[in-house]
């Protein structure tokens, strides 16, 4: 019995080694489209997305993102640290069966001009998750693992939130809704004496009782991070084979820039300098410009897509300039990514390898 159940026990971690998410585009999808200004329903992502990320790409406007557990039509800006807007029918009118329906009151639905949505799948509306000191609904994907969690903060911490993934989260993305407050991130390659901020081009900072644990199922805002009796959304992610990779990697300051290896083909991107002020860089394999031309985006700016090249491979990407951006030499970077698809789809004698763009 004891030779068996040890057979049986390696024979599950080698199958748990291999395991993938052989459809990644499933649980999310970057789509692009042509603004009308009016109600225009954006189809193609193939599945009703619980988390949608618009950006006007031809001219400054701003980043709006939308998820389901705060309701249709309520927005944040990730360049901005206002409070929560909308009125619960502007903006984004509904989250359809595939894709997501605006209306003209979207900076990225301008008539004429490119716009851009990035959408992910959680669990729909949410439900309520007891684990932590304080009650939060909790929409959760634990397949893709990704959940967004919505709560209102104590009047002192720390406190604890359940996130629902049944894993501890790599990096975590939060922010008061109720009021002008910065976007607080946790990285797992900071570790959770650091932090750092989606809405400015700041550097990490190190602050005593910022984060605190991140487990299993809770993670913990500290003290020096509560926003007293504020409704909050955090957005919380866990790293799965063949489908996120959430890291860092240093900078070579060449055209033959720094490879990262991601062990998917990438679909999505995006990249901070760590040790000093520099953009939150974005790419996705949608838009306009292919290797070694990929466009940019950058999460705390307005600002329209511009060329800052990087290669978007079979198994990760490559940096190709000298951009402090994305790779000044010998400079820290963190970055999170999700896969077109993975490096090999169906392991095994008939997989088949993805190939670069």
């Amino acid at each position: 019995l004891r030779i068996k159940y040890k057979k049986f026990k390696y024979l599950w971690i080698k199958i748990m080694a291999y395991s993938t998410i052989s459809k990644p585009g499933l649980h999310n999808k970057t789509v692009t489209y042509t603004g009308n200004g009016s109600t225009n329903a954006i189809t193609g992502v193939g599945f009703q997305p619980d988390w949608v990320w618009t950006k006007n790409r031809s001219s400054a406007q701003n980043h709006l993102l939308y998820d389901v557990t705060r309701g249709v039509g309520y927005y944040l800006y990730s360049n901005l640290n206002n409070a929560q807007g909308g009125n619960g029918t502007s903006a984004l009118d509904s989250f359809d069966s595939d894709g997501f329906t605006l209306d003209g009151g979207d900076d990225s639905n301008v008539n004429g001009q490119n716009g851009v949505g990035w959408c992910w799948k959680a669990g729909g509306t949410g439900s309520t998750n007891s684990d932590g000191s304080v009650s939060s609904t909790v929409s959760v994907n634990t397949t893709a693992g990704f959940s967004i969690c919505r709560f209102t903060q104590a009047n002192s911490g720390p406190i604890t939130v359940g996130h629902g993934l049944g894993a501890a989260p790599d990096m975590i993305i939060g922010k008061s809704t109720g009021n002008v407050s910065n976007w607080q991130i946790f990285h797992k390659s900071l570790g959770t004496g650091k932090f750092i901020q989606l809405n400015t081009d700041g550097a990490v900072q190190t602050v005593s009782n910022f984060w605190g644990t991140v487990d299993t199922s809770i993670f913990t805002i500290g003290s020096n991070q509560i926003e007293a009796n504020q409704p909050s959304v955090y957005y919380c992610f866990v790293e799965k084979k063949g489908y996120s990779k959430f890291g860092q990697y240093t900078g070579n300051e060449q055209a033959d820039g720094t490879f990262v290896y991601t062990g998917f083909k990438p679909a999505w991107v995006m990249i901070k300098r760590t040790n000093s002020a520099n953009h939150w860089t974005m790419y996705d394999n949608k838009r306009l410009g292919y290797n070694n031309d990929n466009k940019v985006l950058y999460a705390n700016e307005s600002a329209s897509e511009e060329e800052l090249e990087i290669d978007l491979l079979s198994n990760g990407f490559k940096c190709r300039n000298t951009d402090n951006k994305v790779n000044g030499s010998g400079n820290p970077y963190i970055f999170m990514a999700f896969a077109e698809e993975p490096l090999v789809a169906n392991v095994g004698a008939n997989g088949v390898p993805a190939t670069a763009r």
